[in-house]
């Protein structure tokens, strides 16, 4: 018996959430390239189905997911973000119809355009060509004063995202990383600003430089992937931790563990849009109006009244970036 083949495009919206709540990390700007992606056919090509940034704030909105953090995490995005979030002023409260969701930003340069800018090419796990775009002829240094400068505007609230990534480096592209986190590190704390961690298949390593370095006072390791003994060890260097749809997949019991242990205080949300999205649209392109999913099994695997667990969800992410208004 053959396979249904699986459906491509946007996963429909879910049911509202009771209460409002924040997406912590999006990439808004990166969604339509993913549903207009020319090495995939089944892809749609006209414009209804691949909305625009504003048609995602609304659907967000409609859902419950009122507030959103974008992320530009390289020099186009970063730039890119800083005019979302004047797309969603424009839309809210500043004169606009009040149907869009409210948008702060971070900067930052990804721990995988760290090693580009430095034109480091190595065998690195994942096996793939390192992805090459005109931006990084641009030398880190220079990307990197670019960045700290983008992050002195009042509308980035986050340095983000920035870590260590060894799924996608080798051993000089993790050396240029692990230098590339320690600037973002001094960045945040120069500023006052939280941080937002990358972290993949390097537990122990962001462990060390946090442990050298020390964490900012408001430091987020965002879609969390490790178990409960990491989990522990983050909240013990004072972090906070941010839980994507990874964490409604079938396989993630270790994921979840760690979920039900984390303070209320300290326990985030988010999607990483355009990917990780949560079940049961699992290998769709994500999109903040797919939050409610995650937080509702959130809600459920800790045992939380769903109205309370949205409105402390809420409380904490304006606690963390200040208001979006």
């Amino acid at each position: 018996m053959s396979r249904r083949p699986r459906p491509t495009g946007l996963p429909p919206a879910p049911e509202p959430l009771p209460g409002p709540v924040v997406d912590n990390h999006t990439h808004l700007e990166s969604i339509a390239a993913l549903l207009s992606d020319p090495a995939d056919p089944k892809q749609p090509t006209d414009d209804a189905a691949r909305p625009g940034i504003a048609t995602h704030l609304a659907a967000a909105l409609a859902v419950g997911v009122d507030r959103i953090v974008q992320i530009g995490c390289d020099l186009d995005s970063a730039a890119a973000s800083l005019d979302i979030v004047d797309l969603a002023r424009t839309n809210t409260g500043r004169g606009g119809s009040g149907e869009s969701a409210a948008v702060v930003a971070g900067v930052a340069i990804h721990p995988n355009e760290v090693v580009a800018h430095h034109r480091i090419v190595e065998a690195s796990p994942d096996g793939l060509e390192p992805a090459r775009a005109p931006r990084h002829e641009t030398g880190y240094a220079d990307a990197f004063a670019r960045i700290a400068e983008l992050a002195r505007d009042e509308r980035i609230r986050v340095i983000s995202e920035t870590g260590l990534d060894h799924f996608r480096a080798g051993e000089r592209g993790r050396a240029v990383q692990r230098e590339a986190f320690r600037d973002h590190i001094a960045l945040a704390k120069e500023l006052g600003l939280p941080m937002q961690i990358h972290d993949r298949e390097a537990h122990a390593a962001v462990l060390e430089v946090l442990d050298a370095d020390g964490a900012p006072e408001r430091t987020v390791v965002h879609a969390f992937s490790g178990d409960a003994a990491f989990a522990r060890a983050c909240l013990e260097r004072g972090c906070h931790l941010s839980f994507s749809g990874t964490v409604t997949f079938k396989n993630a019991a270790d994921l979840r563990a760690a979920a039900r242990i984390v303070p209320a205080d300290r326990l985030l949300v988010e999607t990483d849009a355009p990917y990780l999205t949560p079940h049961p649209n699992r290998g769709r392109p994500n999109s903040p109006v797919q939050l409610p999913h995650t937080v509702r099994l959130l809600a459920e695997l800790r045992g939380e009244d769903l109205s309370d667990f949205c409105e402390r969800l809420a409380a904490l992410s304006e606690d963390l970036y200040g208001p979006f208004a």
